[in-house]
């Protein structure tokens, strides 16, 4: 008969990030500020939260969900490089989704670049004027989703974005989003899906929840359809980002200061260098996309 021991059941519970864990605000360096948040604020509905010098805190019912960082001097990142693919923004309703769906639409027509089921999900996609990735997508019920052990069955089916208009718009006026918006996930652009999946799942504790060759990973805390995102796409081979416009770092939230703690020792164990403030632990992936991690 298999027996734990409870020191091995600790270590478990230690090297698996807690079921608690979120996303929070997805930090942007940009060209044109104004133009960035403008998009951001009048095209998707979010509300300046904060707005100091060169930065811009936007989000939903004081919870900051974009940071927008003024960074001139910056270039794009050259074709292929790692960095963010999408920030996806999760709506409490097919209702809410549509309304922002209309709002950017119709303010930033050229922005939208396609629409998919997921099964789990129905999403749209945006390009913000910089190019940056934007879903914005409602969870079905996690009662609906269907698993095969610790794998959870997503596709990409058409989904038509008119239809979908036409069933949830009950209210055509724009305006800020509704309580309960939050970064649902972050999708990232990386150089090869094994490197990902060391890191973010074998280092990091993210449980693997879908898995496409060398394609793309899908990794949660707590049973989530996924709360990061890793492909190959349009990064197959990418090495070490340089200082570009776009991604400036992912924000992860964690319970407690014990979780902190376990994952410090975990990067700690895997030598992989730790920026700590005190409140805030911040560390490169390992294509260098900035991951910061404090507690909720």
């Amino acid at each position: 008969m298999n027996t734990t021991t409870a020191e091995e059941e600790s270590m478990t519970k230690r090297d698996v990030i807690s079921a608690g864990t979120s996303m929070s605000a997805v930090t942007l360096k940009v060209a044109d500020l104004d133009a960035m948040t403008a998009f951001y604020r009048d095209g998707v509905g979010l509300s300046t939260l904060a707005q100091a010098g060169d930065s811009v805190v936007l989000g939903s019912a004081g919870q900051p969900l974009v940071i927008l960082e003024h960074s001139p001097l910056l270039k794009h990142a050259a074709e292929g490089a790692a960095g963010l693919f999408h920030t996806a923004l999760l709506f409490p309703s097919q209702a809410s989704l549509a309304r922002a769906l209309y709002s950017v639409a119709t303010k930033y027509p050229g922005a939208f670049t396609g629409s998919s089921d997921h099964l789990v999900s129905e999403a749209l996609y945006f390009d913000d004027p910089e190019g940056n990735g934007v879903e914005l997508y409602w969870d079905r019920p996690r009662s609906t989703w269907q698993w095969n052990g610790n794998h959870v069955a997503m596709d990409t089916r058409y989904l038509d974005p008119n239809a979908f208009l036409q069933a949830h718009l009950t209210d055509a006026a724009a305006g800020a989003l509704p309580a309960g918006a939050t970064v649902g996930h972050v999708h990232l652009k990386v150089g090869d899906i094994a490197s990902a999946r060391a890191f973010y799942a074998d280092t990091l504790g993210f449980e693997v929840t879908a898995e496409f060759g060398a394609q793309a990973l899908f990794v949660s805390a707590g049973g989530y359809h996924h709360h990061l995102g890793m492909n190959t796409w349009q990064s197959r081979g990418a090495l070490d980002r340089s200082p570009a416009l776009g991604l400036g770092q992912v924000a992860i939230e964690l319970p407690d200061l014990d979780d902190v703690g376990a994952l410090r020792e975990r990067l700690s164990a895997q030598r992989i260098a730790v920026r700590d403030d005190g409140r805030t632990l911040r560390f490169d992936d390992p294509w260098k996309n900035e991951i910061a991690v404090s507690v909720r």
